[in-house]
């Protein structure tokens, strides 16, 4: 039940607050006569604001549950869209979105693994799948049918409708079906009922994990942050630059953006073949793995220039990037338990906010000062190798511990 609630409700709450703006960009600058860095700033300033804000979402998450916090989170973001709708002066246009940026931090992938995390320990791997392949499929559903509103309509009234889309399906699911955690219906995670076992009861024990404190000064974390970190700056700094790369060396704007475009496709299926098959891997093996074949793919990229290159390089890095978001809460589960997973995930989310404003603009200073894409391209694959060198360091920094 809680995974298949997170699972459509993160649906819709990542295709109404995250992905739909795109599709009321143009129509608003040419209403206003807005830039389109002015039109975008107040998008990224929402997404600043949400990953500062994941840590003080993780520590409440882990002393009160996604309840209250996620209810509220869909309730403030469809008050916000409606606002959107209404909006005329870009000061006010710049506000509602940083409470958008708040209404992420409460709905999103943080409180959903955290959530997850709480209810699932030996199903973990396959409560994460469903929820972030349902998740998945949320530009693909999103993106037409606001397109779809804005034509049919207005952009002003398409965005009451996702409104209230957004409410009728979040806002009653997250009230009425969230719980804190398995034992608040006297349920041991996974659904099991409790029972008088010595064995259980260690193992209970020992899932509880350890405190924000200790994760924080464990030197597997600080590569673990490190390795995240390199990774999330190379994804997003090719992800916005990858269109103009291809445009730029010939390959047309159309094919660009189609083959841009099945990198959504690529996260789907690489997340269900990584929980089928990557038990024969150790977490921190498969990441290391997926980072490097992310370096491989930018040299492909780069080495193939033909169609079938860009494809094989694309299916490359959506395959990297839908493993990633599955591997990213297993492995913090994994190290350091159940109970401050919330605010633990959280300080990680908040360094690789340092990485996701970062990457667009320091990706596009450097094509500024090499007047090429390809210096770029060849420094982030660079990243994702370290980025995959790092994570072996976690590897040997857990054995170590063991030890």
């Amino acid at each position: 039940m809680i995974a298949g609630t997170l699972a459509f409700t993160e649906t819709v709450s990542w295709g109404i607050l995250y992905y739909a703006f795109s599709v009321f960009l143009v129509p608003m600058r040419d209403e206003f006569g807005w830039s389109a860095a002015a039109v975008t700033g107040a998008y990224s300033l929402a997404l600043l604001i949400s990953g500062l804000a994941a840590p003080f979402v993780g520590r409440w998450l882990d002393r009160r549950g996604p309840r209250a916090l996620m209810t509220a989170g869909s309730l403030l973001g469809a008050l916000l869209v409606v606002a959107w709708s209404r909006v005329g002066d870009l000061t006010l246009y710049y506000l509602i979105w940083a409470g958008i940026g708040l209404a992420m931090a409460a709905t999103l992938y943080e409180p959903a693994f955290a959530t997850v995390t709480r209810w699932f320990e030996r199903d973990r791997s396959r409560a994460l799948l469903l929820v972030t392949v349902a998740a998945g499929f949320a530009s693909t559903i999103a993106l037409p049918l606001s397109g779809w509103l804005v034509d049919r309509f207005t952009w002003r009234t398409a965005l009451l409708v996702l409104a209230a889309i957004l409410a009728v399906a979040t806002i009653p699911p997250h009230a009425l079906l969230l719980r804190r955690r398995p034992e608040d219906l006297g349920l041991l995670p996974d659904g099991a009922a409790p029972r008088q076992d010595a064995a259980v009861d260690a193992q209970a024990v020992f899932s509880e994990g350890v405190s924000v404190g200790d994760a924080l000064r464990d030197p597997a974390f600080r590569w673990l942050t490190l390795a995240f970190f390199l990774e999330t700056f190379s994804a997003i700094a090719v992800g916005v630059h990858l269109i103009p790369y291809l445009t730029e060396r010939g390959d047309g704007a159309r094919f660009a953006a189609a083959a841009a475009g099945l990198i959504g496709a690529a996260q789907v299926g690489a997340r269900v073949l990584a929980t089928v098959f990557g038990n024969r891997l150790s977490q921190v093996a498969l990441t290391a793995l997926v980072f490097a074949l992310q370096a491989v793919a930018l040299v492909v990229l780069m080495g193939w220039q033909t169609r079938a290159g860009v494809l094989s390089a694309v299916l490359l890095l959506g395959a990297g990037r839908g493993v990633v978001t599955l591997m990213r809460p297993g492995l913090v589960a994994e190290f350091y338990g159940r109970t401050h997973f919330g605010a633990i995930s959280g300080m990680l989310a908040l360094f690789l906010t340092g990485a996701r404003a970062l990457a667009p603009v320091g990706a596009g200073v450097a094509y500024t000062l090499a007047g090429s894409y390809d210096p770029v391209l060849w420094g982030m694959a660079t990243v994702s190798a370290l980025a995959a060198l790092a994570m072996i360091r976690v590897g040997q920094q857990r054995e170590r511990l063991r030890g």
